[in-house]
This record gives C-alpha cells, structure tokens and sequence, in this order.
C-alpha cells in the first residue's frame, strides 16, 4: 500500500472489480454469498463511471489483490470519511478459518493520518481489548485536496477469554474512532500505565490535569509541574479515586440520565470524604479535590459526541482563579480543548465575542513546560486585551490560543500537526455551539443559553486553516458559517493581504512621532526598530507602509525575529528588505552583501546569534520600537530595566505596540516613569485588524459569497478608510 502511485489501465487491472459490481448494480447476485456474508446492495458508487473514477486514486497492488467485495465495502468506508478528518469502522465475521476458531475482519478508513501512527495505535487498542492480529492491510488512497484517507484491514481473533460480542465491537468502535485524536499522554495510561481505565476515563483524567497545571503552579510550580501533576493522580495508589471522579464526570454528563445538581453535590461530598481519609499526601489531596472542582465547574461538554475531534469542556471561568490571585475581572465564558498533540484555551469577556486564534508550537520542551504553565494566563490577557480593544464594534473581546507539541519534528511534520490541532480545536468549538439533532442528543447542557462566538486568524493559522474552517462549519450546521472567521481569503479581508492591522500602527506611529518626538516624518529622517520578520502579517505590511509613506526618511536599523536578527546603525537596504516582504521570507534570508558599515546578522543556528536576537530590542538605539511579533510578556517587571542604556536613557523614547501584550502593565509604567517612554498601547495600536474582521462578519451577514466577491475593491477601500479615522 505504500508505493507509488503510477499510471496504469485500471479498466484491466481491476476488471474482476468491475465485473462484480456490475452484477451488483443489475441485480444477478443472490443476497448472500457462498460464506453467508450478505452481498453489497446497489449504490451509485458503484456505478462503472464513478468506480473507474475511484480506482484511478489507487495503487495497482491494491486494486489487483483487492477481493471485490472487500474493495466495494472499503470504497463505501472511503466515502463516509472523503472531505473531512474522520474515521469509519466497521468489523464482520471472518468464514474462512479452517480451524473454526472466531475470527474478525476489522475495517478501517482514517482521514490525514500517518499510516505508521494509525497501524501502531490500532493493534495497541486491538491489545487492550484482548484481540490477536492474525493479518494485517494497509493502502493509502488519495483524497484529491483534503489528502490521503488510510485503509487498514486486519484479521483478529479474541484471546485469553474475550468475546467478539455486539457490544465489544461496538465499544472498539469507538475506541478506535477516538485513538487518532487522542494525546500521547492518554495513551500511555490507557495502553501501558493502566489499561483497565478504558479510553473515556483515561482521556478526562489527562484532560483534567492539563486543566489544573495553570491553576495549580501558581500555588508551587515545581510540585505542581505538569508531568508531576500527571504522575501523581496515576499513581497506583490514587489512580482508583481518579477513576471514580471520572466516573463523576461521565454520570453528570450522560445524555440517557445526567446528575442533578442535588445529586452531583451529594456524590462530590462523598467523593471528597474518601479522599479525605484514605489520601494523606497533601498534593495529592489538592489535586484530586480540584479535579472534582472541575467537574463541578464544567457546564457543557463533548465526551459523548462519537466522532468528535478532541475532548472539550465549557467551564465557569472561576475554576480558573487560583486562591491567592488579586481580584480581576471574571471572563463571560472559557472553553478548554485538550486534544492529540494540543492544548487549548478560548476565553471571551461578552457573550457574543470576537478575537483570534494563535498557534504557540515552542521550540523545547523546557520551553513548552513553561508555556503550559502560562498558557491560561496569556489567553486571558490576550482576550481582555482584545476586549479593550473592541471598544469601536458591537462584539466583545476573546481570544483563542492553542499550545501544540511539534518538539523535534522535521519542517513537514511540524506543519501537519498544526494543521490538525486547528481542526481539532475550532471542530471542538463548534461541539459546544451548534444545536443539531446530534449535539441534542448527545451534548447534556447546563449553561442554559445558544453561545455565539467569532474567531479570527492569529499567529502561524494559514489561509487554508480559514478555508477548512469556514467549511467545517457549514457542514456542521452553525448558522452563519461564512462568519465564524474572519479574513477569508476570497470572500473576506484578508489582514495580511491589505495590511489592515499594520494601517493603524502606522498611522499612531505618526502622530507619535510629530507629537511626542516633534519628527515630521514627512520632512525628517527618522530611525525604527522592529520585532517581526518580513514575512510576517504586521512586521511585513509595517515596512511596506514605511517605505510607501516616508521613503528614505524611514531607517529601520533593526530587525527581529524567530530566525534571528539584522542590525545597522545606517538603516537596512530598503530593497532587500522589500524583497524579503514580497518573497515571503524571514529575515535570516537577508542578503549580507547589502549592510552598510557596522551592519550584522546574527542567525538562531548558534548561541551567540540567539542572544542577539533576543536582545535587539533592548541593545539597538532608535528613535521609535514597534513589537510587531514575539511572546507575550517579553518586556516586564524583572528585565525592562535592560530596555535602558547605562545612562538611564531609554534605547528608543517611543514604543507603538503592534503585537500584544508584549510589554507588561508593570513594566509600561514603569518605563514612563524612570525613563519617560511614551507608549501607545496594543489595545489603540493595533485595533485595526479586529474593527476590519467585525466589518467582515457584518458582510458576510448581509451579502451572499458572490455579492461580496463582487463589491469586495470598494469594500476594502471604505473599510481602509474608517480604519484610518478610527486610528486617528
């Protein structure tokens, strides 16, 4: 099944193919055959065009020794999976053992997924359930532009006293269907660590602890580190209350019968007295105290849902304040998504909300470690920011950020897990919105109201992660799909096409600098530094707008990024950097040939290199910095004194933040204070990009794909046009 594709007369090779499904389709095969296996009913799959069709997306070695009825079952399991990420079984009695002894044929067809991953993870949980693999078939079909669907056949027999009963293929079934989107975490309690957990249970208990590690390590972030959070509610001597509290989970939620409130509160106390008693270790009190905290705070929640993606959990934000936090203003609503590879937040301050959604794929697992810890915090500053922001449009603030594990992966591998945490988490979301028979039935709800919620695109989400979205929740049934996320790029804005966010930036760095630095950016030359490669939406339409508005006057003495950094005290050659705009590539590409005296580039690939990029912001003299890129936080309370020169002058008397948060409140005052740095905060900056989404969505309400598509040049222009009085 793995080799390659090549042109050949499927007409010849698979004639016994369609032979047979001729004699299907005109009625001439009796109902079962010679086994007592019921033969296909016609379909209009089956018909000779259609199936030709089909079979020139397969490889030869799979069409010839392919038995025509397996191959028309497995086109129908393609069928069912064709166009999305999902995944269909099916299982049947096998009739040709020799030896009488049960034996199965299990079917399989999974979207976008690594053949060895879907073969490695299959027989685990065929294990699990006590199942010997006799034979074994794999074949890659293509599934034109939404990929390649796997197909995986395999032989098993029951073993050590396991039955292949109505309810043990069923519970398989969906097993399976969960084991592609289940996090690697899950599966090392539920296959290795604790295998008499069974899948659900495993996946709340992971779930739950990934939930507690930004409320815990506030309180002791070494005791209360991730994986020590993990290993201790696993360990054989709490695993059973961790299961019980899972239980807890599942009773409150079941669609046939869910708990009261009266009776979750009855439970929980009794679930708490056990612990109380039999737990002696502190931390591990705690932790399985907040677990039953969690499933108290959870209002709404997909572990039902059969095909669902990712596990989800719409929260009451006040799970989420630890004890000893200073009162803050409590967000309208959090919703977490723990999936394979994947962590997510998406928390919003109104309930009908817009923000973007942000991939954060760290580079090391010390630095993921840390980013865990703070994803929570960082969601919710992200998201109250966007709320301040918001301040010109009808919709409150939110924000989504999504914290992938792609740690060592090749280039290739790191882009397909992203794509599929996006599709993970946004078809989660969309779990907990829609109201369709199959949420009804199976999505118990306890928040009590239809949530509406808009996402928009933020660090590393692609063009083509829009699309699928977008797609996704038209076939899901959400009501106005074309809204769901802004910057479509054919019916919507795209921001880093028209550089809306990097207009308004731009037009408050102006006014800064007349008024602030009495610079007529016009007349005076004038020097910038800037974090955010070229290739990047802010940074790359930041320059562009530079060169435009102010030509030579505009010196860009520094620039930063994930690759590393340039710097000339001169003012980078505006060609070369335009060139790296418009190629789309980052700034480790600069060619050296074009610095000037005293010019450097320091790439990532060394040591030297990423202290110089992580300090440019600090070390280069300009007149204005605009953080058009990095982490959150970068600037704050421990370190913006290096912000400073030796004198206590500021590095650059203006900051204009482009990219969000990435000067704390602390350190911003702080700044002003010490070294009379004006600041024009994020929250003004850079509002621009979300007033255009809200503008958008308003479109996409009002005018069909076509319309838009149509009128889309005086559009933009009039939505250019407010952008720029709305900066002003």
């Amino acid at each position: 099944g793995e080799e390659t594709k090549q042109e050949t007369d499927v007409t010849l090779t698979g004639s016994h193919i369609l032979e047979y499904a001729q004699q299907v389709m005109d009625g001439s095969l009796p109902p079962q055959d010679e086994y007592g296996r019921p033969n296909p009913k016609p379909n209009d799959s089956f018909e000779r065009e259609n199936l030709i069709e089909h079979m020139e997306k397969c490889s030869e070695s799979y069409i010839l020794r392919s038995d025509p009825r397996r191959f028309l079952s497995q086109m129908q399991l393609f069928e069912k999976v064709s166009g999305s990420d999902n995944i269909s079984v099916s299982t049947e009695y096998s009739y040709l053992d020799e030896n009488n002894d049960e034996h199965y044929w299990v079917d399989i067809a999974l979207a976008n997924t690594l053949p060895h991953y879907a073969l490695e993870q299959t027989t685990k949980l065929l294990f699990l359930h006590s199942f010997d693999v006799m034979r074994a078939h794999l074949d890659n079909v293509s599934d034109g532009d939404n990929g390649t669907i796997t197909l995986l056949r395999m032989l098993v027999t029951p073993v050590n006293g396991a039955r292949g009963d109505e309810a043990t293929f069923n519970l398989l079934q969906q097993e399976l269907k969960r084991c592609k989107w289940l996090s690697d975490s899950t599966m090392e309690l539920v296959f290795e660590k604790q295998p008499w957990l069974g899948v659900r249970r495993g996946e709340i208990i992971t779930a739950m602890a990934a939930i507690m590690h930004p409320i815990m390590s506030k309180l002791n972030a070494i005791a209360f580190s991730k994986g020590n959070i993990l290993e201790t509610i696993t360990k054989d001597r709490y695993i059973n209350h961790a299961a019980s509290i899972a239980d807890l989970f599942l009773d409150r939620f079941n669609p046939k019968g869910p708990l009261s409130d009266e009776e979750l509160e009855a439970k929980s106390k009794e679930l708490l007295s056990i612990i109380d008693n039999e737990v002696e270790d502190t931390s591990a009190q705690a932790l399985l105290t907040k677990m039953i905290d969690i499933v108290k705070h959870t209002l709404r929640t997909n572990i039902y849902m059969n095909n669902r993606y990712a596990l989800g959990l719409r929260l009451d934000p006040m799970i989420m304040s630890s004890e000893d936090e200073e009162p803050r203003e409590v967000p309208y609503g959090v919703i977490m998504v723990h999936g394979r590879r994947f962590d997510g937040y998406h928390t919003r301050f109104r309930d009908i909300a817009r923000g973007g959604m942000r991939l954060v794929t760290p580079a090391s697992p010390e630095q993921y470690a840390l980013e865990s810890a703070h994803q929570y915090e960082e969601c919710y500053g992200l998201a109250f920011a966007q709320q301040l922001k918001n301040k010109d449009i009808p919709e409150g603030g939110s924000k989504a950020v999504v914290l992938i594990d792609n740690i060592g992966m090749s280039k290739t591998g790191k882009d397909f897990v992203m794509r599929k945490s996006v599709k993970a988490f946004t078809d989660t979301i969309l779990d907990l919105i829609v109201d369709t028979e199959e949420t009804r039935e199976e999505v118990v709800d306890f928040v009590g109201k239809k949530e509406v919620l808009y996402l928009g695109p933020d660090e590393q989400v692609t063009p083509e992660d829009i699309n699928w979205v977008i797609k996704r929740a038209q076939q899901r049934g959400y009501d106005t799909p074309a809204a769901f996320m802004s910057s479509k790029p054919r019916a919507g804005i795209n921001h880093k096409e028209y550089g809306v966010t990097s207009e308004g930036v731009n037009v408050y760095l102006d006014v800064a600098l007349r008024h602030v630095l009495n610079i007529d950016p016009k007349q005076d030359s004038f020097t910038i530094k800037i974090t955010g490669g070229p290739d990047g939406d802010v940074a790359g339409n930041e320059l562009k707008i530079l060169s435009r508005e102010y030509g030579d006057n505009a010196k860009v003495v520094g620039i930063a990024d994930g690759t590393g950094c340039v710097e000339d005290p001169n003012g980078l050659a505006w060609d070369e950097l335009l060139r790296l705009v418009n190629d789309n590539l980052p700034i480790d590409q600069f060619n050296p040939s074009k610095l000037g005296e005293g010019g450097a580039i320091h790439t990532v690939d060394t040591e030297e290199g990423v202290k110089a990029r992580n300090s440019m912001h600090n070390r280069v003299q300009a007149d204005a910095f605009i953080p058009a890129g990095g982490r959150p936080n970068t600037i704050n309370i421990h370190n913006y004194k290096h912000f400073l020169n030796t004198d206590g002058s500021p590095s650059a008397p203006l900051i204009v933040e482009g990219a969000n948060l990435f000067v704390t409140d602390e350190a911003r005052q702080l700044l002003f204070e010490e070294a009379g740095v004006v600041i024009v905060k994020d929250s003004s900056a850079n509002k621009c990009g979300v007033i255009t989404s809200s503008y958008e969505i308003c479109a996409a309400m009002m005018l069909s794909e076509e319309e838009f598509t149509e009128n889309k040049d005086k559009i933009v222009s009039e939505v250019l046009n407010k952008l720029h009085n709305y900066a002003q």
